[in-house]
């Protein structure tokens, strides 16, 4: 039989670190308490873009805050469109849009101003701005920092947008091109012609 360690001998052992942290390691944060991508969605600030399109004599254009490219090989791009616009409608009938990154000056806030508060319904958009035709006739506009124009190869719905997959044709960018684009907080301040 071994003899009983006297405690007052023992060393005490050093603490364990908790389970889900490393020695030298701060505690993770209690984790949000939101639903869905509530606590992520907060973090993101994309780029937005001026969709135009037009059909026949008729022409139209948004602000957007949703698009992404979405394949490399071959090349995709898919812009997001909500069903209360008027350029949804139009676009719904086009073959083509035109994707517009904007400069993050007053030039570029004023054209995000014009196509995100103003709505086709009762203002001609494009004789306040100066643009041409482009590729598959769809409106290009001169002060855009870049843009592409591509043709529609694909509609999805996805709740209170539509996703418009588009086939880059053609496209150019300032020169020199700016460092930054307009992003998502730049305009978080903007009344919205229409409820997203």
């Amino acid at each position: 039989m071994s003899p009983t360690p006297d405690p007052s001998q023992t060393p005490n052992p050093a603490p364990a670190p908790a389970p889900s942290q490393t020695p030298n390691q701060t505690p993770n944060p209690a984790p949000s308490q939101t639903t869905g991508a509530g606590a992520f969605l907060p973090l993101l600030d994309p780029p937005v873009y001026v969709v135009t399109t037009g059909v026949g004599d008729t022409r139209a254009g948004c602000l957007v805050g949703f698009g992404s490219q979405c394949s490399i090989h071959p090349e995709r791009f898919a812009v997001w469109l909500s069903h209360s616009n008027r350029t949804h409608r139009v676009a719904a009938r086009a073959t083509a849009l035109a994707v517009h990154l904007l400069p993050p000056d007053d030039t570029g806030r004023a054209l995000a101003r014009l196509f995100g508060e103003d709505t086709g319904k009762e203002v001609d958009k494009f004789a306040r701005v100066s643009w041409r035709p482009g590729p598959a006739g769809v409106p290009v506009l001169t002060d855009a920092a870049a843009w592409f124009a591509g043709r529609v190869v694909g509609r999805v719905e996805g709740g209170d947008h539509t996703a418009f997959l588009l086939d880059p044709l053609a496209g150019g960018r300032a020169d020199p091109p700016p460092a930054t684009t307009l992003a998502l907080r730049d305009v978080a301040g903007l009344d919205a012609g229409h409820p997203a």
